[in-house]
């Protein structure tokens, strides 16, 4: 049963997700859900600086406030925190379990601040919920429905889908892309133990139908991986048609591009997520990490590749590691380009 009333138009909701940019495409799937149960509530929602163009004309987010962490991060902590507290939320809802979001949480005033048991200040929680991952245990489920766990007791335990809103005029942006059936490959990942390397990229794209259109997505520093990808193509290019579109499209225009695709080629990283949230066609690539962490795909047509080796150092990590930590990286090495060849 619901704590709050749904005839109450004036429920204020906050939900909190600072962390990477697929941490708050995930996020999202929280405030379908609060929307579906109280549509007449307003829905808050504080991210870091960096990730606000994802809720851009966001239907059912009143407000996105921003926390600039790179610049004054002390000092700027404060101040989202006073001006968090100025708000009055009904509840606060933090999906994020480190110290600065719980600080924001504890110091709400909210009549329910809501969190995870991992965040060292959820002993100042009204509510925390047990956070378990899926791996090793087999409990937790998808990422989702963890954080589902934080609201049920406000909805119920089914968990909506993550869902992005690009504009119309994201969709009018990349249009022109749009005059033939096309693929996106996104290669790169903040984490260099998420990536697939760049030469099995280039054996992969080799083996694609030569017929259709390649794009590559990503940030303006994935532009470089691009272009060296693409290089190591060579002769190929000459009756493929490719473009690097890293650092050229927003992320909800790279989602508007997405959604068309005949395939998206990813690795565990955003564009993942994003592709999830657009329900868009996925392949998505594991390295070091593995889908049972509760991240992979959520499209009705998706792909999860990866090693059929057993390796015994794998998974090294849930975010992944700038290096091998074996110095091998065996996980990605041991992967054939042939496994991520699905039929278009």
């Amino acid at each position: 049963m619901n704590l709050f009333s749904p005839i109450s138009s004036q429920m204020q909701f906050l939900l909190i997700q600072t962390a990477f940019t697929g941490d708050v495409i995930l996020a999202t799937a929280l405030a379908e859900k609060l929307h579906l149960s109280y549509p007449e509530a307003k829905i808050d929602f504080l991210l870091r600086k960096g990730n606000e163009g994802l809720l851009a004309g966001h239907p059912f987010i009143r407000e996105v406030l921003v926390w600039d962490k790179r610049h004054d991060k002390l000092v700027n902590l404060l101040k989202i925190a006073a001006r968090v507290r100025s708000r009055k939320y009904d509840a606060v809802i933090n999906v994020h379990r480190f110290a600065s979001s719980g600080f924001i949480t504890a110091l709400s005033g909210a009549g329910q601040k809501i969190g995870f048991d991992k965040n060292p200040f959820s002993a100042f929680y009204t509510m925390k919920v047990k956070h378990c991952l899926a791996f090793p245990s087999g409990g937790g489920g998808h990422e989702i429905n963890r954080n589902q766990e934080l609201i049920k007791h406000l909805t119920d335990s089914h968990p909506a889908m993550p869902r992005l809103y690009p504009s119309e005029e994201d969709f009018r942006r990349v249009s022109q892309y749009k005059t033939g059936p096309y693929v996106c490959i996104a290669p790169a990942s903040v984490w260099f133990t998420k990536q697939f390397p760049a030469i099995k990229w280039i054996e992969f794209i080799k083996r694609l139908d030569e017929h259709v259109k390649i794009y590559f997505i990503g940030s303006p520093a994935d532009r470089i991986l691009c272009e060296e990808i693409l290089c190591g193509v060579g002769e190929k290019r000459e009756f493929r048609s490719a473009e690097n579109l890293a650092g050229s499209l927003s992320l909800l225009a790279s989602a508007a591009l997405m959604r068309d695709a005949k395939m998206n080629y990813v690795n565990d990283s955003a564009p993942l997520h994003i592709a999830s949230a657009m329900d868009a066609p996925v392949t998505a690539v594991f390295c070091s990490t593995v889908p049972a962490f509760g991240f992979g795909p959520l499209s009705r047509q998706s792909f999860t590749v990866e090693t059929k080796e057993k390796i015994s150092c794998r998974p090294c990590g849930l975010h992944g590691f700038k290096t091998c930590p074996e110095k091998h990286f065996r996980c990605a090495a041991s992967i054939e380009p042939g496994q991520i060849l699905i039929p278009l």
